[in-house]
């Protein structure tokens, strides 16, 4: 029974991005992983994911790590091995700062690994969660049929080219951890976003909205129909992740999940690697 002194872990918060990630990866039809030039494979309890191809540079990343090993040279080489046999260009690096070694300057130095944005992790246990409802618009779960609407969808809120991307997002909507909702105007597919259950844990993500029906409260209702998914399916807690606003900026997606309940647990750096600036790199 989750109690007011239980707290989230940072492993557990970290694990359930990974996990969701490696879902979202891993489960692409064969033509699109084909098409992206997509792998991924488990090191050192987190998770390394390479888009050769990927269009948008966001989705070749490594997360997770620094709970069941702790980070060090050796771990990194063996991430930056994984993408040198790839032949990704570039990929981000994501590590909770609880997590980060004394030495991580030195290390990352050696890789020319680079600070880029930072992320802000949220969290909250799922009873004090209290999310508004309030939209004209119709909000329920996104099945088989709306599956290839829903991603386009996302992908469009986001600003994302579709091919190969959407077929990943797509199948997604049948994995048995995944829960995603829709927000409809009418007949017409205006936002969504997914739930992915991880044991006690809700992560919410893929949150976006169209343009043309944004401000109507479509991601606020998404994240009440998610906060009753997660508590159904028994989490005792949700956790999100979402971009750190630069200073003087506001992030929305940041405005409604703290609206929501959640809180920041903490920030994250993100570190780019790139393979054309790694002084190890041959040649």
């Amino acid at each position: 029974m989750n109690t007011m002194s239980e707290k989230l872990t940072p492993a557990l918060a970290e694990a359930s991005e990974a996990d969701f990630m490696y879902a979202y990866e891993t489960g692409a039809p064969p033509v699109a992983r084909e098409r992206l030039g997509m792998s991924a494979d488990r090191i050192g309890g987190g998770v390394v994911l390479s888009m050769r191809n990927d269009p948008v540079s966001y989705w070749s990343k490594a997360l997770g790590f620094g709970f069941t090993e702790p980070v060090t040279r050796e771990l990194v080489d063996r991430i930056v091995a994984f993408y040198r046999a790839e032949g990704t260009p570039e990929a981000v690096i994501q590590i909770a700062p609880s997590a980060l070694p004394p030495e991580w300057d030195d290390i990352r130095t050696a890789y020319g690994i680079e600070p880029t944005t930072s992320w802000v992790k949220l969290a909250a246990p799922i009873e004090q969660l209290r999310p508004g409802t309030g939209t004209r618009l119709r909000v329920g779960p996104v099945g088989e049929h709306d599956a290839a609407e829903w991603a386009q969808v996302l992908l469009r809120g986001f600003g994302m080219p579709t091919e190969g991307l959407a077929e990943m997002l797509t199948a997604s909507v049948a994995h048995p951890q995944f829960h995603p909702y829709g927000v409809w105007n009418g007949s017409d597919l205006v936002a969504g976003a997914n739930l992915f259950v991880h044991g006690p844990v809700g992560s919410l993500n893929s949150g976006a909205t169209l343009p043309s029906h944004r401000k109507l409260g479509a991601q606020s209702a998404l994240i009440a129909a998610r906060t009753e998914a997660a508590r159904a399916a028994g989490c005792r807690w949700l956790v999100a992740e979402t971009g750190r606003p630069a200073e003087g900026a506001t992030n929305q997606s940041l405005v409604n999940l703290e609206r929501a309940g959640l809180r920041v647990q903490y920030v994250r750096q993100n570190w780019r690697w790139r393979a054309d600036t790694d002084p190890t790199s041959a040649g």
